[in-house]
């Protein structure tokens, strides 16, 4: 005979046989898709393959002379306008210009380059790696997202989303470049000159803009932790499994090395040789994670089908003790009748 037992407590359901046969347990659990989330933080693409999600964010500074080229490159412009260049630019913005930078986001970075004093940024830039789950919309709805909690209306921003193929898969590598000024807005109105010059804390309107340049070990972890909680979020949002982790493999309790970035140009410097290499330590780290995963969902299967027995247990147990008091009950219920039936039969003669 089989006990059927619904439990929640885990988030699961289903049918649990009440036998020995673990496999034949766990093919009857329905993990909930809360679950599996949490237990192996994996998504599955299109082909049916299932991929750890990655994460990428990292912030850069740019000094004199450098805003106005990045800008150009970022957004395809100038010498990067070339078709190449412009087929891998999903979308691009800019957010809180000054009014006379508002329609031409470039002029600010070359005001930036001439104005700002010899020593000081130009601008800051977060570079962040975009899920390949989301469609090009959601991508650019996640960035500015970003962009409207990290960076807020105090700092003229440009970004830009590229796609370009991967040089090793062939695959596309979403991301998106945010340049940022560390000059925070205040309301008053400057001309470029004036934008970029010294700030006056007592007369701020005969100064520049105030400089935030968001430079130290706290404001980065803080920026990288929100760039994974908002990438979960808007994952989850879409109905993604994927998941990433801002934190380094040793916080996160994985035991791998992190894989050394090469770029199109490293690439392109593999051999043949190098490059099946690395395509092969790639798919064996795959298959290892998948493993590894099969046997910690596993492991917390099992778990839960011993947590149902031992509550099947427990249950029958109180069932049973149950019994034996409303025995004793319905025993000394009869004693007592009796008892008053012999006081009748004595009083009676």
């Amino acid at each position: 005979m089989q006990v059927y037992f619904l439990w929640t407590v885990f988030g699961l359901d289903g049918k649990i046989p009440h036998d020995d046969n673990y496999e034949g347990a766990l093919s009857c659990f329905s993990a909930s898709r809360e679950t599996v989330r949490s237990a192996t933080r994996t998504a599955t693409d299109s082909k049916g393959k299932r991929r750890m999600a990655s994460y990428h964010c990292t912030v850069k500074v740019g000094g004199k002379g450098k805003a106005g080229p990045h800008a150009e490159y970022i957004a395809r412009e100038g010498k990067y306008s070339d078709n190449k260049r412009q087929e891998d630019l999903e979308a691009t913005g800019a957010e809180s210009m000054p009014k006379w930078a508002e329609h031409a986001p470039a002029y600010f970075w070359k005001a930036a380059d001439e104005f700002e004093r010899a020593n000081g940024a130009t601008y800051r830039e977060i570079e962040i790696a975009l899920p390949r789950e989301l469609t090009p919309d959601q991508r650019r709805e996640l960035v500015e997202d970003f962009v409207k909690k990290e960076i807020g209306e105090k700092h003229a921003c440009q970004w830009a989303i590229h796609t370009p193929r991967a040089a090793l898969e062939g695959e596309e590598q979403p991301h998106a470049h945010i340049m940022y000024s560390e000059r925070t807005r205040d309301g008053i109105d400057r001309d470029p000159e004036q934008y970029f010059k010294r700030y006056n804390a007592k007369a701020p309107e005969r100064g520049g803009c105030r400089k935030d340049s968001a430079g130290t070990e706290e404001r980065l972890q803080a920026t990288r932790k929100l760039w994974a909680d908002l990438q979960n979020a808007h994952l989850e949002r879409h109905g993604h499994d994927a998941r990433v982790d801002h934190r380094t493999l040793d916080a996160q309790g994985l035991d791998r090395n992190p894989e050394t970035h090469l770029g199109a140009i490293g690439v392109s410097k593999l051999t043949n040789k190098d490059r099946e290499t690395l395509l092969e330590h790639r798919a064996a780290e795959t298959e290892r994670v998948k493993a590894a995963d099969y046997v910690e969902v596993r492991e917390y299967l099992c778990g839960a089908v011993d947590g149902v027995r031992r509550n099947q247990e427990l249950e029958r147990e109180k069932l049973e003790r149950a019994a034996v008091r409303k025995l004793e009950e319905m025993e000394k219920m009869q004693e007592r009748d009796r008892n008053h039936k012999n006081k009748d039969r004595g009083v009676s003669r």
